[in-house]
């Protein structure tokens, strides 16, 4: 296919996933514009949900930008709209070591705990974005007490993560990265997670699976990346596909 999501509408996005078996997708919105998007197209469309969150790196960003009053601003307006139904998540939230420095880690991590608040009183599902930060974010969500559903967002920890993770019930959803030649780690976490506690995603228009990187990726490619990972599993992939949906479902409800 040589269209990609990116340049899509969001019906012809559908339409080439529906083409290849991908029926239900979560939108996330990682700021407030995307997230107010995210909204209003699970509104209009029954086989989306969204997700809204301030990204890790966006919480210091509006904080430099628009101050404490700016950012307490967002915290409200990510309320008001993790109260929609079509809302099943509070994500993706985080910590993001790679993007922010220093200076920018009391924000996000308060950010974080904010929205672990959130995903608790609203009975979402808790998004996690974990990028050079997996000691910090098992430390808060043990400090802060996680919520009853945690979806790890394209996982990227070792299989040592993985059996904390699993310990605790946790889901990891993985993406493209898994097709990656040097991302064994991640194959081997992917091994030793139980399938009950696996899901797939596109973290479009990134993480592009092979052997299509450097194209957009987009929920059409989803099938690639799930191969992958059935082929890492030793199972067949319809198995897979339906441990993945049944995770999809506990974590995000039936839609």
């Amino acid at each position: 296919m040589a269209t990609d999501e990116v340049s899509m509408t969001v019906d012809e996005a559908l339409a080439a996933a529906r083409a290849v078996g991908v029926t239900k997708l979560v939108q996330i919105g990682c700021d407030l514009p995307s997230a107010r998007w995210s909204v209003d197209v699970a509104d209009r469309y029954a086989d989306i949900v969204a997700g809204v969150a301030l990204h890790p790196n966006e919480a210091p960003r509006i904080a430099a930008v628009h101050g404490t009053r700016g950012l307490e601003a967002a915290y409200d307006e990510i309320d008001a709209l993790a109260g929609h139904p079509r809302v099943r998540a509070i994500g993706e939230t985080g910590l993001d070591f790679f993007r922010t420095g220093p200076d920018g880690r009391a924000v996000q991590e308060e950010s974080f705990r904010r929205h672990i608040a959130l995903a608790k009183r609203h009975g979402k599902a808790l998004v996690i974005h974990d990028r050079d930060s997996h000691d910090a974010v098992l430390r808060v969500l043990a400090e802060e007490g996680a919520p009853d559903r945690v979806v790890f967002h394209c996982f990227s920890g070792d299989a040592a993560m993985a059996r904390v993770c699993a310990e605790h019930g946790w889901v990891l959803s993985f993406a493209g990265t898994v097709t990656f030649k040097n991302a064994e780690p991640l194959r081997e976490a992917l091994r030793i997670t139980p399938l009950e506690l696996v899901l797939v995603e596109t973290d479009a228009p990134f993480l592009t699976p092979t052997p299509y990187r450097g194209r957009p990726n987009a929920s059409y490619l989803i099938p690639l990346t799930l191969r992958a990972m059935a082929e890492v599993r030793g199972v067949a992939e319809d198995t897979l596909a339906a441990a993945v949906t049944a995770a999809g479902e506990r974590m995000f409800g039936a839609f």
